[in-house]
């Protein structure tokens, strides 16, 4: 039998080392040619596939794809793009099996988060529901840390250290100006649902630099009373304070904070705005001058500042994901296996896709101070390790070297389809 080409894509927000993993793919990949052909990657995720927009990475040198490892954002693009149940939208799975029959595909690298894996999972059951063989392997990614059975997601821990650092190097700042000015910062990070980013707000302070944080987390509806009050007394003992507030904070009533009414591709709603918002309870009320920020796509592009032990891993689990198609998996996602937190220590452990797609974790209540304003120390002895190390990418004349791919297209065998 001919050996099959691979298809690898990008999918949802990207990171700091999502183009790690495909590194570790394509590397991988490129060592087991007498079992894999060409890898394929979906020029705009999912999207590439059905509308046969391929990218041939073979055209790529062997130095181009080693640079990805330390290249920040999705190198071939990536999408929203949540695919119907086959019984809802079959022509697109008719569509699927067309351009991998066209192209010769029998891999399928998908490299996503939790509504990824839901994706990864229906293209893995194409064997079985319409006869054409595939092996789909999810490579996990996401900086909400969301994805259950991985003791931690790739593209995190860099998101953590950059806000674990902000929020220090911000407090800094704040106290040195608080006599006379502000006394507040208020910084809004990502986390629809999940509080794990905002967590790493808390390891801005440890007890060789203790610093006022508060903390607002998803987990936790958001009581203003007792927020204000927190705030308060921070500013009264120390001076000042910083908070650091997720994007996914809900009232009592269960409303986003920062609900913009708007809906992406899955059907998520739009965040982003909480800052000004809480910023603004504390002008009203108690009369502290504030600054807020948002981090947005800084926290998760900064690649100048990832977390080694993030990359470490990202690119692990590209390579583990090629393995277990050689081995014959499907419908399966590698992990990461916390084996001892002092010192850190990890495995490459199995997942299979039916217990991943769509479940989110959330943080452990357990994990958050009894007041819901903090993190404890079991959240921290989770958490420290997980920023460890540094991995700058090369610079020249100041400024990070990242690659930028050729991306050469494969020529199409197919007409065109509508999406």
């Amino acid at each position: 039998m001919a050996k099959k080409n691979a298809f690898y894509a990008q999918s949802g927000g990207v990171t700091a080392v999502i183009n790690a993993s495909a590194c570790g793919v394509i590397e991988t990949a490129r060592k087991h040619k007498d079992k894999i052909g060409k890898v394929y990657a979906g020029r705009n995720g999912i999207i590439g596939a059905l509308t046969e927009d391929l990218i041939d990475t073979s055209k790529e040198s062997a130095k181009n794809i080693a640079a990805l490892r330390y290249t920040p954002s999705g190198a071939f693009g990536s999408c929203r793009f949540k695919m119907k149940s086959l019984e809802e939208n079959r022509v697109q799975y008719e569509r699927l099996i067309e351009v991998f029959k066209a192209h010769n595909i029998g891999y399928f690298f998908y490299n996503g988060g939790g509504d990824s894996a839901d994706t990864c999972l229906k293209v893995s059951q194409l064997a079985d529901k319409m006869g054409y063989p595939i092996q789909a392997i999810h490579v996990p990614k996401t900086v909400d840390n969301d994805l259950p059975i991985t003791d931690c997601c790739p593209g995190f821990g860099s998101v953590a250290k950059y806000v674990a650092v902000s929020v220090r190097e911000a407090s800094f700042d704040v106290a040195s100006m608080a006599k006379t000015s502000t006394k507040v910062f208020v910084v809004e990070v990502m986390g629809r649902h999940a509080g794990w980013i905002a967590a790493a707000g808390g390891l801005a302070s440890d007890k060789n630099c203790e610093l006022p944080v508060v903390i607002l987390f998803p987990e936790i509806p958001f009581n203003k009373k007792q927020f204000l009050a927190k705030v308060d007394s921070m500013v009264k003992q120390h001076g000042y304070c910083s908070v650091v507030v997720s994007e996914g904070v809900q009232g009592e009533d269960g409303k986003f904070l920062s609900d913009q009414g708007l809906r992406d591709a899955f059907g998520h709603a739009q965040l982003g705005g909480a800052a000004p918002i809480v910023a603004s309870m504390i002008k009203e009320a108690l009369g502290y001058k504030f600054h807020w920020a948002v981090a947005d796509y800084l926290q998760r592009a900064a690649r100048h500042i990832a977390a080694k032990t993030d990359v470490e891993q990202a690119y692990a689990l590209g390579k583990a994901a090629v393995q277990l198609a050689l081995k014959g998996e499907n419908a399966v996602m590698p992990t990461v296996v916390r084996v001892s937190d002092n010192p850190y220590k990890w495995n490459i452990g199995v997942a299979q896709l039916k217990n991943v797609a769509n479940v989110e974790k959330m943080m452990p209540r357990d994990f958050i101070s009894k007041d819901g304003f903090g993190i404890t120390e079991k959240c921290r002895t989770y958490l420290a390790p997980l920023i460890k190390g540094e991995d700058y990418p090369p610079y020249k004349d100041g400024l990070p070297q990242y690659v930028r791919l050729k991306n050469v297209a494969v020529a199409k065998k197919l007409g065109a389809f509508k999406i």
